[in-house]
C-alpha cells in the first residue's frame, strides 16, 4: 500500500472541482493506493517528462504524479484533461 503527499497545486485545484467530483476522485485514489496501474485508472507515462506519470479519474479529469521514494507518491496536480497541463 502507497502513502500520499500531495503539491499546494494539486489541493488548490482539487478544491476546485465541485463536491461530486472530489467523491469521484477519493474513490479512485482508494484504488490507486492500493495498485497505481489497476486497470480502470489507465495509467501512463508522461511522454517527455522525466518519472511523471497520469492517471485517469474519468474521461475528463486527470491526476500528474510521480513516485516521491518507496511507498511515497507526489500527487503533482489535477485537473480536466483540456487544463491539466505537463510539468
Amino acid at each position: 500500500m502507497y502513502k500520499l503527499k500531495y503539491t499546494k497545486e494539486f489541493e488548490k485545484n482539487l478544491k476546485s472541482l465541485t463536491t461530486q467530483e472530489q467523491k469521484l476522485v477519493a474513490n479512485k485514489l482508494k484504488l490507486f493506493i492500493q495498485n497505481p496501474f489497476y486497470p480502470s485508472l489507465r495509467t501512463k507515462k508522461v511522454q517527455g517528462i522525466d518519472n511523471v506519470f497520469e492517471m485517469s479519474v474519468n474521461m475528463d479529469i486527470r491526476i500528474l504524479w510521480k513516485y516521491e521514494s518507496g511507498i511515497i507518491i507526489l500527487l503533482l496536480d489535477i485537473g480536466h484533461h483540456k487544463n491539466i497541463l505537463g510539468l
